[in-house]
């Protein structure tokens, strides 16, 4: 129960949905067992003594009873449905809002499928118990218990007799429970695993169908599903193993109700009526105890659900607000890394090794180096993304730590590689970092970008809506709406991480020429692997595993016999000397 009592505050501010729930369920129950009392009256009193003036009282208070308890059932069912639905409600909102600020570190490994998984199938498990679980168990211990008194009231001897068994069939209830819940927990992490299949699929369908890999991926989605089945099928033993063991002991019961009751009532020893009320209760202590099976399922698969959740709410968010952080409208943008170490893990190789540099206001930092050497691990630092090792960095001559995130970030503009855009409206995908943004500062922020006029070709111009990712762009055009994005939060600081890579090369003169207004009082920070896009910045920073190499502006760089040397040569003179060879 340690998962539930670690989720207890999502349910518990609810329970007097649950207590209502209770309540009337405790009528519902009452009534259940008065029905083989009205049979034990009826054979007894009515048929076996003729005295059949009783029919019309019984019928009349059959009727009352079914009529109470159809309403204490619907009341019953209809909180218990409450209490589940608004306290996974609550869970949901929460476990999704801490995704929204767990930091990348967690990312760096989780899948999304999994996650989906988490917040669909494992919430809704959850719920299930809460709505019905809680009050099946419940239910059980108060219908064993009543009929138990009952059953000792008719023949405390034939109570003993018949109840022999229980003992047996509880500790194989026990041993099921004990191996059922690692076989459910199984279950979901490959039920999370498929959805991660199934979702990465989907995402990369176009990479699939282009290299032909169709089979491949099918063979790969039958694997997991394989797996997903195994262990269905795995968990359907152990349900096949303790069953009909269970079903055997609860018969036994029976026979042994029968045996003994049969000779009691032959002995005038008890009435005839009372042991057909016997057998009527004895069902209802036994089946409570092997459909405790059915509960301890429904359990054992939310204690896993619960498990999985706890590991999203109880995941650290390492990276926070400190106490007294500032909050400001507007940073100056000089910033600076002062001798900064960063692993993304402990067993892992330096990302970055003793990093400084200063950028001010203004100034363009342009950074170049191979895939891998460090380039955008700089700005995922400058952003909080990641914590450095060692070192410090700082804005305006203060740690980046004093500021709030959400201070650092919106005075952060960054524009990725890889441009992600909402399924949304143009206007609300470059209004998304500030959505009070006036319907001419996105124009002017998209005509800084290059993107003003392939909108408005659009059916709809800034109102068009967009597929899912932006479905329907090119990647330039989805680029250009990024940059223009990032400009539209008027930042101090703006990162372009090989921003016009998918762009042609008139448009990125385009957009650079124009960007140049935007960057007048801002720091700039350009990663490129074109030296066209970075050759005009006021420092290049070169990396290479890690660590500054080079530094220096274009003129300098290109005449040193270093790495920017070689990379000008590949993209310039080779090019150059190749067309050459060509013409001739």
């Amino acid at each position: 129960m340690e998962t539930f009592k670690k989720l207890k505050a999502f349910y518990w501010p609810y329970k007097s949905y649950f207590i209502t729930s209770v309540i009337f369920l405790l009528f519902v129950t009452g009534i259940t067992v008065v029905y083989p009392m009205i049979l034990q009256i009826t054979i007894d009193d009515v048929v076996l003594k003729g005295d059949y003036g009783l029919i019309p009282y019984l019928a009349i208070g059959f009727v009352l009873i079914m009529i109470v308890k159809g309403v204490a059932t619907y009341i019953h069912q209809y909180t218990g449905d409450m209490f589940g639905i608004t306290s996974v409600y609550r869970l949901r909102n929460e476990l999704y809002e801490k995704l929204q600020y767990l930091p990348f570190r967690y990312y760096d490994n989780a899948k999304t499928g999994d996650l989906m998984s988490r917040l669909t199938a494992d919430v809704e498990a959850f719920r299930f118990f809460l709505s019905f679980g809680f009050s099946e168990l419940i239910r059980f211990v108060l219908l064993i218990t009543i009929s138990f008194g009952v059953m000792y009231y008719y023949s405390p001897s034939l109570t003993f007799v018949t109840l022999a068994t229980i003992p047996f069939l509880a500790v194989t209830v026990y041993k099921f429970d004990k191996a059922v819940h690692p076989a459910f927990r199984g279950i979901r992490k490959s039920f999370g695993k498929l959805n991660t299949n199934v979702q990465e699929n989907i995402s990369g369908i176009n990479t699939v169908k282009s290299l032909s890999r169709e089979e491949f991926q099918v063979n790969k989605f039958n694997a997991s599903n394989g797996d997903y089945k195994s262990k269905y099928l795995f968990t359907s033993d152990i349900w096949a193993k303790y069953f009909p063991l269970m079903e055997f002991l609860g018969n036994l019961s029976v026979v042994a109700l029968l045996s003994y009751g049969g000779y009691l009532v032959i002995n005038n020893q008890l009435q005839p009526g009372e042991l057909v009320a016997f057998y009527s209760l004895v069902w209802y202590i036994i089946w409570p105890i092997m459909n405790l099976g059915f509960v301890i399922n429904q359990f054992s698969q939310s204690k896993a659900s619960g498990e999985r959740l706890l590991e999203i709410l109880e995941e650290p968010e390492d990276i926070e607000d400190q106490e007294n952080a500032l909050v400001m409208d507007k940073l100056r943008g000089e910033v600076e890394f002062n001798h900064v170490t960063l692993k993304y893990t402990k067993d892992d190789e330096p990302a970055l090794e003793d990093v400084s540099f200063k950028a001010y206001p203004g100034k363009v930092i342009g950074l170049i180096g191979a895939t891998g050497s460090g380039k955008t691990s700089v700005v995922s630092l400058l952003n909080r993304f990641y914590e450095p090792g060692k070192g410090s960095i700082s804005i305006d001559a203060r740690p980046i730590s004093d500021y709030s995130l959400k201070t650092l970030r919106k005075n952060v503009g960054v524009v990725l590689q890889e441009s992600f855009l909402f399924s949304s409206t143009i206007k609300a995908n470059i209004s998304y970092g500030r959505p009070d943004a006036t319907m001419e500062e996105i124009i002017e922020a998209a005509k800084s970008a290059q993107a003003h006029e392939f909108i408005m070709e659009l059916p709809d111009g800034y109102e068009t809506r967009l597929g899912e990712r932006g479905l329907g762009l090119s990647g330039g055009q989805k680029q250009r709406i990024s940059i223009a994005r990032a400009i539209c939060t008027d930042p101090s600081i703006l990162i372009l991480d090989d921003a016009t890579s998918a762009v042609d090369m008139e448009t990125e003169f385009r957009i650079q020429k124009a960007l140049k207004e935007v960057m007048a009082d801002r720091t700039t920070f350009i990663i490129a692997h074109r030296i066209s896009s970075l050759k005009h910045a006021d420092e290049i920073l070169v990396f290479e595993d890690g660590k500054i190499v080079e530094r220096g502006v274009h003129d300098d760089l290109v005449n040193k016999q270093g790495i920017y040397q070689r990379i000008y040569n590949i993209q310039y003179k080779d090019q150059k000397r190749i067309l050459q060879t060509q013409e001739g």
